[in-house]
């Protein structure tokens, strides 16, 4: 299940982690090659961002792919810091629900779509990369899925980004077991 910004609130406040979970899911979306989710068209909009131009979008595509992959690995740390080098955070305190809830943002609401995205998710993945113990970001496992997941379960043990490539490898697991045996 997909969060939405109001998980993680405590007493009408976003809790940080939160924060930089939904970037780092978003993150990992874009490289995905996915949709807009729900999450992001909702993140977008109490930013007041619009959706990215494609051109720009897929310049910015490679630097974050590195970025992804390296969160994912724990390192190296170079893409992380090349993706900090030219989207570098804006850090500062926002209080955009007008609701008594500051918390910290990496980047300007109403700030064009790719500059957003880059300050943003380059903060979150340098958190990951750096150990953040509430998010981390895994790979498929599946064989020929390249897919990336932003793992929440409990123990931090996911190996698939679905359900789908979990019961095709546990489906050619039983087979070859079985042809194994005759």
């Amino acid at each position: 299940m997909m969060p939405t910004l109001q998980v993680g609130e405590v007493g009408g406040q976003v809790r940080y982690v939160d924060y930089i979970g939904n970037l780092t899911r978003i993150a990992v979306e874009i490289v995905n090659g996915d949709d807009p989710s729900e999450l992001r068209r909702e993140m977008f909009r109490q930013h007041r961002i619009a959706e990215p131009d494609t051109e720009r979008l897929s310049a910015f595509l490679p630097g974050l792919r590195d970025a992804v992959e390296a969160a994912s690995r724990s390192g190296p740390i170079g893409p992380v810091n090349a993706l900090l080098a030219q989207h570098p955070p804006l850090i500062h305190v926002d209080d955009h629900d007008g609701e008594g809830s500051p918390h910290l943002h990496f980047a300007a609401n109403g700030e064009d779509a790719v500059s957003w995205l880059g300050r943003s998710c380059s903060a979150a993945l340098a958190h990951v990369v750096c150990g953040d113990p509430a998010v981390t970001i895994g790979r498929c496992s599946a064989i020929g899925c390249e897919r990336f997941y932003v793992d929440d379960s409990r123990n931090r043990t996911r190996r698939f980004c679905s359900n789908a490539c979990a019961s095709r490898t546990t489906v050619a697991a039983y087979r070859a077991r079985r042809k194994e045996t005759g």
